[in-house]
């Protein structure tokens, strides 16, 4: 007796609203990190989650697991090279001289 696999999902990369410098509230560019910053905590313990599931004897099959650790790998190293740039980016714009 086997157990049908479950098809893969698409995977979904969340979007960021451009910003009007018009309309652009006081804080704006610290809620856009701090949307971020919760979706990647979110996404961690989602797939920790998952492994919890899984290792539990749940019914999570591994394919789905080992997606949501990489899935949850990989939007952690995107915001890490998001941030550096920012990072890089204000340090730039210190070392300009008025």
């Amino acid at each position: 007796m086997s157990i049908p696999i479950a098809p893969i999902g698409p995977v979904s990369i969340p979007q960021i609203a451009p910003v009007d410098s018009s309309t652009a509230t006081p804080g704006g560019f610290q809620s856009v990190l701090e949307g971020l910053v919760g979706g990647v905590e979110k996404s961690q313990a989602q797939a920790q989650q998952t492994v919890n599931s899984f290792l539990t004897g749940g019914n999570e099959e591994l394919h789905s697991v080992a997606l949501a650790a990489q899935r949850s790998s990989l939007e952690f190293d995107l915001f890490m090279q998001v941030r550096n740039k920012v990072v890089s980016a204000y340090q730039e714009v210190m070392r300009m001289q008025v």
